[in-house]
């Protein structure tokens, strides 16, 4: 037999092995607890609810064999995204389960026309990257996201600054910029006020926010806003402080990006432009030179 037929053999046999052990694995026995809490003493309707609830799906199976820490990255990720409709963490598992069974059927396919090693080696490449491509989506909208934030961060802030100057506290001027604003940044002060309102501290509600980002600028701002509640600092002084280096962090962003130019300029200039110019004008004279050696 083959090697690259016992090999194929083998991953089919661990991948429906595994598949059965997902379709008979034990429930979650603290989600049952959660769910028989959520629906107490809701007559049949609670019942019905709750029946439904019960039905597992692939994604509830693949969640349960699933490492926790995976599982603690995913959530991770998905909170720097902003939590999409489309990406949950059941859907974002299913995705790193059907994605490589599909591609590494094709792979099989695509092994069987001419079983070289380098085709096997091809398939395996891309299997696991095909593994790993849900984690670099989400990982890429984060990054876009955070990004966003950073951009909206200065002039947010200076919304802020000017309404509790005008009189407006500290969470009131939250709220009148998230309601001005359209990006990211108002989503998440919109529910750090949310989560106030359902009985967080001031300082849990700011630490979550802070947890939710990685923009530098934004987790020293959220220190520096909890110190002067702590200490009874004057929240308009900070504010017009923070205001003020956000601008100058961000025109240093603007000048670095600036400075980085010509050394990404260099590399098509030296591959695309050069190469041309040299032909426009070393061309005829090459030519001139090859004449009047042949005419020798």
């Amino acid at each position: 037999m083959p090697f690259y037929v016992t090999v194929a053999a083998v991953s089919l046999s661990m991948a429906l092995a595994g598949m059965g052990w997902l379709a008979m694995a034990p429930r979650d026995r603290s989600r049952d607890q959660i769910l028989a809490n959520a629906t107490h003493g809701l007559g049949a309707r609670g019942v019905a609810v709750d029946m439904r609830l019960r039905r597992r799906s692939p994604a509830d199976l693949a969640r349960t064999v699933a490492p926790a820490r995976t599982l603690a990255k995913l959530d991770r990720l998905l909170a720097l995204a902003g939590r999409p409709p489309a990406w949950t963490v059941n859907r974002i598992l299913m995705a790193k389960l059907v994605l490589p069974c599909c591609v590494g059927a094709l792979g099989l396919m695509f092994i069987s026309a001419d079983p070289t090693p380098l085709r096997i080696l091809t398939s395996g490449i891309v299997v696991v990257v095909c593994f790993f491509v849900p984690d670099l989506l989400i990982r890429s909208k984060g990054q876009e996201r955070q990004a966003k934030i950073a951009l909206e961060l200065p002039d947010t802030l200076d919304q802020m600054t000017i309404a509790v100057e005008a009189g407006l506290g500290f969470e009131s001027a939250m709220l009148r910029a998230a309601k001005n604003g359209t990006g990211p940044f108002a989503q998440e002060l919109i529910r750090t006020l949310q989560d106030m309102q359902v009985g967080q501290s001031r300082k849990e509600a700011y630490l979550a926010l802070a947890d939710r980002t990685t923009v530098v600028e934004l987790r020293r701002f959220l220190r520096a806003v909890i110190q002067a509640d702590e200490y009874g600092i004057a929240v308009a002084d900070v504010l017009r402080t923070q205001a003020s280096e956000m601008r100058l962090k961000r025109r240093q962003r603007a000048e670095e990006k600036a400075m980085k130019i010509p050394v990404k300029v260099i590399f098509p200039l030296m591959l695309c432009i050069l190469p041309a110019l040299f032909i426009v004008l070393l061309g005829p004279a090459a030519l001139d030179m090859m004449k009047a050696f042949s005419g020798m």
